[in-house]
């Protein structure tokens, strides 16, 4: 099992590996050869970063029974498109537009792939798994199915923002059964197993894989359990998944 992070130190952004509380900075990328530079941080001293550069950013709907309510289990994995600039890092804001009356809170498992995905079958889209972190997957409903709901989720899902990703990227994890838990304020309000997801990980990977080509560094939000609230400025929002850690944002009113 390994962890690696993306982060600034002195305005620099890098790499590195984090080793009992260490960053070790390489070079050659996340999926290249990577090569230590011998710079090393506390990583208390660094700014983390979003984990890695994603060329796309796919997620799952509706992919636990405990979300769907009364509405029919899909057939196939409900999949939609969130642009990167929603990205946040660890410890950034989730800002909340003005015009925003209703923002979730969304946690979940999210999946870094390792290499280029076509056509994959199941086995071949779980062996295209680099990695996995956590994310948050905020959504405002009004946008998304209020009265006046948008024919697509351009804005209830992929606001600036609305994508808090890291704290950084585990691999050699068993990412099919880990606890997965969403805390406002302190409070958990969202609490499952990823073995609990409808469609599991290579599936996905696999479905997408028929129609849109994957390639290294794309993440893939798997989906959110339970039930979700709304946030208000003020509020701190933590995504934490066993064996990676703790996503933290606190909430703030946009402008």
């Amino acid at each position: 099992m390994a962890l690696y992070t993306r982060f600034e130190h002195s305005g620099k952004t890098s790499y590195g590996s984090i080793n009992s509380g260490v960053v070790e900075e390489f070079s050659g990328g996340l999926f290249g050869a990577k090569e230590p530079t011998g710079r090393q941080f506390p990583v208390g001293d660094v700014q983390l970063l979003w984990p890695c550069e994603p060329e796309k950013i796919l997620a799952v709907g509706l992919n636990y029974k405990s979300h769907l309510g009364t509405r029919p289990a899909p057939t196939n994995p409900e999949i939609f498109y969130k642009p990167v600039t929603c990205l946040q890092s660890p410890g950034g804001a989730i800002r909340i537009p003005p015009e925003a009356e209703d923002t979730h809170f969304e946690g979940e498992l999210v999946i870094v792939i390792g290499k280029t995905v076509r056509n994959a079958s199941p086995e071949e889209a779980a062996a295209a798994v680099f990695g996995a972190t956590c994310g948050n997957d905020v959504s405002d409903r009004n946008w998304q199915r209020g009265p006046n709901a948008d024919r697509q989720w351009w804005r209830a899902k992929g606001c600036d923002t609305f994508g808090p990703l890291g704290p950084w990227i585990v691999t050699g994890l068993d990412y099919g059964d880990l606890s997965l838990r969403t805390l406002v304020n302190g409070e958990v309000l969202q609490e499952q197993r990823t073995s609990d997801l409808i469609f599991d990980v290579p599936t996905v990977i696999s479905f997408i894989s028929r129609f849109v080509t994957l390639h290294a560094g794309d993440v893939l939000y798997t989906g959110t359990p339970g039930n979700t609230k709304k946030m208000k400025p003020g509020d701190i929002v933590e995504v934490e998944l066993e064996g990676i850690g703790v996503l933290r944002n606190p909430v703030e009113a946009g402008v």
